[in-house]
């Protein structure tokens, strides 16, 4: 079982809950962490001292207070995380159970599970952080099972929901081309965002691109 594991939360509640599961497994080290910049702190000193965390269980909300953070949501400290630290183990414990954002966390950032914070946290969580500690790949709650299989969100990629979270942003169509030359995001030419763009409408039968964002809005991708 793992022997150090970091919890990022910043509702006391929760810390109690997964504690209670982290020693049940007889984990010798449990540290807490209630805003992101001091969970990534503690996981670089841990790091430097050459006593890394094994385990990192995150949640993806946390409230905004007096202090002023870098990293404000669990998904900018986990992108952070496996940049620098790949070889940490993540678990996202969370409320949120939109399904493209599940799906990013685990293709994208690699999670190696996903808990939906609930009725049956407690067992979940545990099994869980055993599949975790196995590599076991279907690591996800029970009553997230459909959004692997759901295909209204399965085709979309991460740089479709790029364009539409630019298009949500007011960015023209015309426009995207030179503001992606700009950030370095490809393919950026004027035929491509647009052969994107269609295809995402007809995807999402939308009539327009103010459609499409609407759309996209509601179930949940953007």
């Amino acid at each position: 079982m793992f022997t150090k594991v970091l919890i990022a939360d910043d509702i006391d509640f929760n810390d109690l809950g997964a504690f209670k599961i982290l020693n049940d497994l007889e984990v010798p080290e449990i540290q807490y962490a209630k805003y992101c910049d001091e969970a990534l702190l503690k996981i670089r000193r841990a790091h430097q001292d050459q006593v890394p965390f094994e385990l990192l269980i995150c949640d993806l909300s946390f409230k905004a207070d007096h202090k002023i953070n870098k990293l404000n949501s669990g998904e900018e400290l986990i992108q952070e995380v496996r940049l620098l630290f790949p070889d940490i183990k993540i678990i996202v414990f969370s409320i949120e159970d939109r399904a493209h954002q599940i799906k990013l966390l685990f293709d994208k950032f690699g999670i190696q599970g996903y808990v939906l914070k609930g009725r049956n946290t407690i067992y979940d969580l545990k099994v869980a952080i055993q599949k975790a500690y196995k590599n076991e790949s279907d690591n996800l709650s029970p009553e997230l099972l459909h959004i692997i299989q759901d295909k209204t969100t399965s085709e979309i990629n991460p740089y479709d929901v790029l364009l539409m979270e630019k298009l949500s942003l007011g960015i023209s169509q015309e426009a995207l081309e030179s503001v992606f030359k700009k950030e370095g995001i490809t393919p950026n030419s004027k035929s491509s965002i647009e052969k994107h763009i269609n295809k995402l409408k007809i995807y999402f039968k939308a009539n327009n691109t103010t459609h499409l964002v609407a759309i996209a809005k509601d179930l949940g991708i953007i």
